[in-house]
């Protein structure tokens, strides 16, 4: 208990899926958290779940992640609540199904939006409230698809790469500037989230698939584990790396 006690964490994307298990994670080894996200409902309850257990633990703050101006309001929000910023996780996301002749030009920019410049913006905002707080973890989610060629989600991985490279770029930076702020990205295979199964149902597939190992279909948890683990100081030379966990897929 307490790997993370002391320090305060914003997870975008926050309410469901992945990013509610690495807040459910964080808190409970000691972060002060606040989940973003634009499902208020999922996001209060989440709020009013974790702070029954842990009170005064959480935020629930409603934050469309491809609005600057909510970047900035969201992190002042953050310092005036809980005081500062450690840990950042840039998890909100989107899929839609679309080949390289298929894929529209609104379903491409609407992927970059959401998946890569939504990242932009909170690097490029959140990199002065971790200064003034000492330092701190950002943790990236990217995805197989950055190493990987998955046509039907052509626009999905374009976006994942740039998450992949805007992460060395920034871990860089900050090391150059003496910023004490460590950037790593995250690269998860098929996880057991309702975006996978919609995706997965929309192609026509079954989830099947993905139990061809004695371990099936990753879970929450597993990419939670890692969050905590960078999040924490366990992981304070590791800067800069993108961090595969997907059961051996992209090596197959």
């Amino acid at each position: 208990m307490g790997r993370v006690s002391g320090k305060v964490a914003l997870i975008t994307g926050g309410a469901t899926g992945l990013g509610r298990a690495d807040a459910i994670a964080l808190v409970r080894e000691g972060a002060k958290v606040c989940i973003t996200d634009i499902n208020v409902a999922a996001g209060e309850a989440l709020a009013a779940e974790l702070n029954a257990t842990h009170p005064g633990a959480v935020l629930f703050l409603r934050q469309d992640v491809c609005d600057e101006q909510a970047w900035i309001d969201t992190l002042a929000a953050v310092k005036a609540h809980f005081g500062g910023l450690h840990i950042l996780v840039n998890n909100a996301g989107m899929v839609k199904i679309g080949t390289p002749e298929s894929a529209s030009l609104e379903d491409f920019r609407r992927h970059q939006a959401v998946l890569s410049e939504s990242v932009f913006l909170a690097c490029k905002h959140a990199l002065g409230p971790m200064k003034d707080s000492g330092g701190g973890s950002i943790i990236n989610m990217s995805s197989t698809a950055s190493h990987l060629g998955y046509p039907v989600f052509h626009a999905y991985g374009a976006a994942k790469g740039a998450v992949r490279s805007m992460t060395k770029s920034v871990a860089v930076w900050c090391q150059m500037q003496k910023y004490n702020i460590r950037c790593n990205s995250i690269h998860a295979g098929a996880m057991e989230t309702a975006m996978v199964v919609n995706a997965t149902h929309e192609l026509g597939m079954t989830m099947d698939m993905y139990h061809q190992s004695p371990q099936g279909l990753g879970k929450p948890e597993d990419i939670a584990n890692l969050v905590l683990f960078l999040a924490s100081e366990e992981s304070r030379f590791i800067n800069g790396t993108e961090l595969l966990i997907d059961n051996a897929l992209t090596i197959q």
